[in-house]
């Protein structure tokens, strides 16, 4: 029987305009939009449901369009999807003008939603039910920091593991006062830098920073460089797979945390954890979409074969 997943946090619209040509500042530019479902969470609860989890899934939406699309999108993925949903409200957008070259002009996000996500949702007798079904629990930094505290108290008192997706700087210092209670932090360097307040030149010392913060295992990524991910007792480095045709690295990140948490739950170590991650964030990146609709445990199998071992660093 497939192990269940519950995912709180968010699930909403991304959209990217990119500039034909050089940006020109102040001016109207010529372009073209692409909109797709979005949200840390939501894609990893894709993600998964795609490598044959049972995948529930609990966020704020808008009765709205755009709510309807996170909808659809979601059972097409085989999610089973559990929204609040706000018919007055809309569902919260990430809007994001980028450089031909696919660099960052200006991005706007629209989340005000997820602060009706509050910490009393969470004892609604559905909520309390997906709780003590699920084999693990993920959520994002998308919520509010009083939530995220109470979805860390709450799976401790349930015996179910918790895993966390920064989402961004700004957002994953949200996180710092649940540390303790987290079982898995997904992060990238800026995060990383944000949550110790440090830019040490070794990467391992971030990993002493935040056991020192209580966090007992995380991944911090580092783009195109070796992430660096540890548990209670053990440092290891990855050196990401080099992938020739990249399409959009959106979504890489949560791609990586599913592939590392599907491998944990088939009881794998955290060296040979991050290798599926590595596999799954470079099918994602071959895709023009935030998550990769050919992901599978096959093609998760195949592509293990270009990742390099984890090397031990202490």
């Amino acid at each position: 029987m497939a192990k269940k997943i519950l995912v709180l946090g968010g699930a909403h619209i991304d959209r990217r305009g990119r500039i034909f040509g050089e940006t020109a500042p102040g001016a109207s530019n010529p372009g073209a939009w692409f909109e797709e479902p979005g949200g840390g969470g939501f894609n990893a609860a894709r993600n998964l449901a795609r490598l044959g989890f049972d995948v529930r899934m609990i966020s704020p939406r808008g009765g709205d369009p755009s709510g309807e699309m996170v909808a659809e999108a979601a059972s097409h993925a085989g999610i089973d999807d559990r929204p609040f949903v706000f018919l007055d409200r809309k569902t919260p957008s990430y809007t994001a003008i980028l450089e031909h070259d696919g660099n960052l002009v200006i991005a706007l996000a629209d989340m005000e939603l997820y602060k009706l996500f509050s910490p009393r949702r969470l004892a609604i007798r559905a909520v309390r039910e997906a709780f003590d079904e699920a084999d693990l629990i993920l959520c994002d930094a998308n919520l509010p920091a009083e939530t995220l505290a109470t979805i860390a108290t709450k799976a401790f008192l349930s015996g179910k593991p918790v895993a966390a997706i920064a989402i961004s700087p700004a957002k994953v210092v949200r996180l710092k006062p649940s540390l303790p209670g987290i079982d898995y932090l997904f992060l990238n360097e800026a995060e990383a830098a944000a949550l110790t307040e440090s830019r040490p030149e070794d990467p391992r010392e971030w990993v002493e920073a935040l056991r020192a913060l209580g966090l007992r295992n995380g991944v911090i990524t580092r783009g195109k460089r070796a992430l660096v991910a540890f548990s209670h007792d053990a440092i290891v480095s990855l050196q990401p797979p080099i992938v020739d045709n990249v399409a959009d690295v959106t979504g890489a990140g949560d791609s990586l945390a599913s592939g590392v948490l599907s491998a944990l739950l088939a009881g794998h170590d955290l060296g040979e954890a991050v290798r599926h991650g590595a596999a799954a964030a470079a099918i994602t990146v071959q895709s023009p979409y935030a998550t990769a609709e050919n992901l599978s445990p096959e093609l998760l199998k195949t592509t293990l074969a270009l990742v390099p071992k984890a090397e031990i660093l202490s």
